[in-house]
Parts: structure tokens; sequence; C-alpha cells
């Protein structure tokens, strides 16, 4: 399953990591015991070769009208370039906000009205920069069919604000496919286990 095979990749190459005693920081400000770093991915080519067709897979059952690959700034780039190459489809990015100088740009690439538009995002977590980017997009008349990511740790917050915000998401792999995938491999134990899943669930 592809859900495993990625959730078994980004543990093996340390793209996932866990420390239920000493929790990590999230850009968010929330203390996490699990932190997940898709960056990793770029410097494994087989891995970041399988997400990728995998992000394809997403994108042709579930949006296959886009004309536009968009990346989120930016952890969403690189898989968006992946992605629009092999799609043989236009790409651009979004910023988290507009460029000091310059044209003072927020999308970079060509966006044009009305074109139907794919966001790609690295992972999903309270679903707050995937909001900000299709928004940026839509304000610039763009069609967003939805978001698609790498992984999402399945917040409630998360969904309920993608829900709100009227964007699908879809993602290779998740939260509860991770905690199992990592227990199968010995990198939890029941108790860390229990830990990491009620962070989860409280959020």
């Amino acid at each position: 399953m592809l859900k495993e095979d990625i959730a078994r990749h980004l543990l093996t190459i340390g793209a996932v990591a866990f420390s239920p005693n000493e929790p990590y920081t999230w850009a968010s400000g929330i203390k996490s015991p699990i932190y997940c770093d898709n960056r990793l991915t770029m410097s494994y080519p087989d891995v970041r070769g399988e997400v990728a067709d995998g992000l394809v897979s997403l994108i042709n059952t579930n949006y296959p009208d886009v004309e536009v690959i968009a990346g989120t700034a930016t952890a969403g780039i690189p898989h968006a370039a992946f992605v629009s190459e092999r799609m043989n489809l236009p790409m651009s990015y979004v910023r988290s906000s507009n460029k000091k100088h310059g044209k003072g740009n927020q999308i970079e690439g060509k966006v044009e009205a009305g074109q139907k538009v794919v966001v790609v995002e690295d992972l999903i977590s309270t679903g707050g920069s995937a909001i900000d980017a299709c928004d940026a997009l839509k304000a610039h008349g763009a069609d967003v069919l939805g978001i698609i990511a790498i992984f999402s740790y399945q917040l409630q917050k998360g969904k309920d604000r993608l829900a709100a915000a009227g964007y699908p998401y879809f993602t290779l792999t998740d939260f509860d496919t991770l905690v199992e995938v990592a227990a199968d491999m010995n990198k939890l134990d029941s108790k860390d286990i229990q830990l990491v899943t009620d962070f989860r669930n409280n959020l």
C-alpha cells in the first residue's frame, strides 16, 4: 500500500522523528512529540521519485482538470516542481506574503484568471499555510481546485479550518499510518504510541 510505503520511507530516512520526553516546537509554537521534515526527501532520489509519482496520482484521481501546479513557499516548491515536470504543466509558487522588493509579488510564475490550480504542500498540520496560499491564488482570480500534500497530522483543527475554507485536500500518508508503521519498525513502544496519539487527539 502506498500510504504504508511512504510512511516507511519517511521513517527510514529520518524525515519523521519522535521525541516524547523533549517535544519539538513547531513554527506555530505548538510543542509536539513528533516532527515531520519532508524537505529531507529531496536528498533521496528514489524516495522523492516515489513521492512525486504518488502526488501525480492524487492529482489525476481527484483533480483531473488541473492546469497549473502551485507550490507553497518554501517546502512545497520542490515537490511542485517534480510534479509539474512529470505532468508537463506550468508551475508557480506562493509566498507567505508579498515580496518586499522588485514587483512585490506574492505569486511567482504565471497564473491567469480562471486557470484551474492545485496547491502542493509538504504537510498539513493546522492548515494555515495551505489556506493562505489558496486564498492568495483565489484573490488573484485562479480557480483553486484543492490541495495535495505528502503527510497530514490529522489534527481536527486542520480538518475544520480546511473544511470551513472550502478547500478539499488529499495526502499520500497520515499520522495514523505513520504511527502504525513506526510500531512495526520498533521505533515506538506502546507507551509512546499512546503519548503521541493523545497529543494529536487533544489539539
